[in-house]
């Protein structure tokens, strides 16, 4: 995200404005838990990223429900669980708004295939506790996004950073369907340069 934000010109931080929030969000969760080796592929997605963002309440509902159901089938059980509720919760939201997110109910018939057990827990825990007032899908998307990153980065299986990638792949990918794929220009500076000029003046 730092040099996302040095890439569009702004101000060197990893919250850039260019970025849509959860976006950034999951970005700088996938890249805190992947180990450095993995690390490095990681810059290859920089350029993706940058003009990515957008108000519309179907990019938060689209980021959450594909990490979510990305991590469904490998996080640990009690993980699983409350990722199936992340689903529910995002089904609703979809719902409630009206988004158009096209994929949406394959996502959701790929999480009834790969936890079918997580899912009717989600659906009668979900049942039992109906909230008092709405909840901001903004506040729920951020927690789906901790526990699926947080799930894949402790997953019993034999490549972590693969999921990682894959979770923030396939988040950037449903975004660009969305939003629109950002033009990059060709002044932009590439991630391996930027790299190496961060290491360079952190060694000087």
């Amino acid at each position: 995200m730092e040099f996302a934000s040095y890439m569009a010109g702004e101000r060197w931080s990893d919250h850039p404005e260019c970025t849509h929030p959860l976006l950034a969000f999951l970005a700088r969760g996938v890249n805190d838990f992947t180990t450095d080796r993995g690390r490095q592929e990681l810059a290859t997605l920089v350029p993706s990223v940058v003009g990515l963002n957008g108000d519309s309440p179907a990019v938060d509902i689209a980021i959450a429900l594909r990490v979510a159901v990305t991590a469904l089938g490998s996080v640990s059980e009690s993980r699983q669980r409350t990722l199936a509720t992340g689903v529910i919760a995002c089904q609703r939201a979809l719902d409630a708004s009206q988004s158009d997110i096209v994929w949406a109910q394959s996502l959701i018939a790929q999480a009834e295939r790969e936890a079918p057990l997580a899912m009717q827990w989600a659906r009668e825990f979900c049942q039992r506790n109906q909230p008092r007032a709405p909840i901001s899908f903004a506040r729920a998307g951020r927690a789906i996004v901790s526990t699926a990153v947080l799930g894949a980065a402790q997953a019993c299986i034999a490549d972590q950073d693969a999921l990682l990638k894959e979770m923030l792949e396939s988040a950037i990918a449903d975004c660009e369907a969305l939003l629109g794929k950002p033009e990059r220009h060709s002044a932009m500076p590439a991630p391996a340069k930027i790299w190496n000029e961060k290491r360079v003046s952190a060694e000087l």
